[in-house]
């Protein structure tokens, strides 16, 4: 058993805790993933998702077998793949911002664009 285990007694409490939540998340991912894949363009935002859930489950994998076999291997494994599944979002969550800049952007064009015309066509009444 590692040491780690033995000298920190919650440790191992935190830790089943955390796997079995990495795991709801991780099928959560997936099957949100697979929902947007239906379409072409949600396959753009889908397949991430899918990797990123993947992770995420394999990560909850290794931290199960840590508690199980206590290598050291395994928990670096388990936060190896943790971080991957953060990287995936933190670029998941970049892209989405500069698309809605963008989406306002387009909305304030579009709005300055259109404008002039509705005020040429609305008779005003006195």
């Amino acid at each position: 058993m590692s040491d780690l285990l033995n000298t920190i007694p919650m440790l191992r409490t935190t830790i089943t805790k955390l796997s079995s939540d990495m795991r709801f998340v991780g099928l959560f991912f997936i099957i949100i993933g697979v929902l947007y894949s239906l379409t072409i363009i949600g396959a753009i935002m889908g397949i991430p998702l899918i990797i990123s859930g993947l992770r995420l489950r394999e990560s909850s994998d290794s931290f199960t077998s840590y508690m199980v076999s206590g290598d050291n291997n395994m928990l670096e494994r388990a936060l190896e793949r943790q971080s991957r599944f953060f990287f995936i979002q933190k670029i998941f969550i970049i892209i989405t911002l500069v698309l809605m800049v963008l989406y306002v952007i387009a909305i304030i064009v579009l709005i300055v664009t259109i404008l002039p015309y509705f005020e040429q066509s609305i008779p005003y009444s006195v």
